[in-house]
């Protein structure tokens, strides 16, 4: 269909089926352009695409976990005060981050929802340190520091934004003179702000546990899964991030480092919308099967870059293996083919909590 447009390379690769879910999701009415990134891949809809409408939104293409995305945050620390055995033994004495009591330091009422906690799946904290620097004038612009230890935190609105779907999903769509399209983006847009918070309140969480008065500075927040008005048009998020908000963090799988970008002048052609991780390459149900003998319970907690994962679920381990993601290197390269980007700096893993 000539409304789709693939960004792509001749190294990513891209599965049939969420090619399929493009072309369907393009048959929509109200659909003007869908746009697969390099880290497209199949979901309930297209994850690591963009679909822009005019007149209709659709909820579902969202998904409910609106407002996911993830938080940069230097946390004060300097990385040589990182003692990673001893942030190791301390988190594993905790199963999950409900664990710690939240505080919710804001005053207007806020549905709670398991406030500061991570959430399942492909969510997680991890604390990361400059790997290279290769603007430094861009890294300045970003208070991003070579000494600091920084904090990535992926979280979303959690049941609040599920909560917010099961009101508004209609495979038909909300049209935009209709009561519910207006209800539904008013709910909507305080799933995202709520899901912002929540990753605040995940790193001061954190931080307060390890025995650190936080200090954090957010370096940026990079939303993943929202429906963004812009002009007469719609853009639907799913898995992807504005690229006109400044920097953009996009990190690959625990065992990879994670690339900051700044954006170049053709973010139109993609929908201004860039990728917002490595992106699936094995389904959930294949990946212990397929590596189950590469691994024993602790080398699964370990990486090829030396870092360490804290996770009590075993099966969420393999789920999240680096084996079942795409190669980050490829899909910053594809986008970088397309003069979507500029790599600013990456960075590199040293811990991951999941729980």
């Amino acid at each position: 269909m000539s409304n789709i447009k693939i960004i792509t390379s001749e190294k990513n690769w891209l599965e049939q089926t969420a090619i399929n879910q493009l072309n369907g999701l393009a048959a929509l009415p109200g659909i003007v352009k869908v746009v697969g990134l390099p880290d497209l891949h199949a979901g309930k809809s297209p994850v690591g695409a963009v679909a822009v409408t005019e007149r209709m939104i659709y909820p579902q293409l969202i998904g409910g976990d609106i407002g996911c995305g993830m938080g940069l945050y230097s946390t004060g620390i300097e990385r040589r005060k990182f003692k990673l055995e001893r942030w190791v033994t301390k988190l594993n004495n905790i199963r999950e981050l409900v664990d710690i009591p939240a505080v919710n330091p804001y005053e207007e009422p806020s549905p709670i929802y398991d406030l500061g906690t991570i959430g399942g799946g492909n969510h997680f904290a991890e604390f990361q340190m400059v790997e290279k620097m290769y603007d430094q004038e861009a890294c300045a612009a970003l208070a991003l520091d070579q000494d600091a230890l920084l904090l990535l935190v992926h979280s979303g609105s959690r049941g609040y934004g599920q909560s917010i779907l099961n009101k508004y999903s209609d495979p038909w769509g909300l049209r935009v003179d209709s009561d519910q399209f207006h209800s539904y983006l008013a709910e909507h847009n305080q799933a995202v702000f709520w899901a912002a918070r929540n990753r605040d309140i995940v790193a001061h969480k954190l931080l307060s546990y390890l025995g650190y008065t936080p200090q954090t500075k957010k370096l940026m927040d990079c939303k993943h899964n929202y429906i963004e008005p812009r002009g007469d048009v719609y853009i639907h998020r799913k898995g992807a991030v504005s690229a006109e908000l400044g920097p953009v963090v996009i990190p690959g799988s625990r065992g990879s480092l994670t690339y900051i970008v700044k954006l170049a002048e053709n973010t139109a052609a993609s929908a201004f919308s860039l990728s917002h991780g490595a992106g699936r390459k094995w389904a959930r149900s294949l990946c212990k099967s397929r590596i189950r003998e590469k691994y024993d319970r602790d080398s699964i907690r370990q990486t090829k870059l030396k870092s360490r994962v804290v996770c009590h679920d075993t099966e969420l381990l393999f789920q999240e293996a680096p084996e079942a993601y795409k190669n980050i290197d490829t899909v910053i390269d594809s986008l970088l083919q397309f003069e979507l980007i500029h790599v600013i700096a990456t960075l590199r893993p040293v811990l991951t909590y999941k729980g």
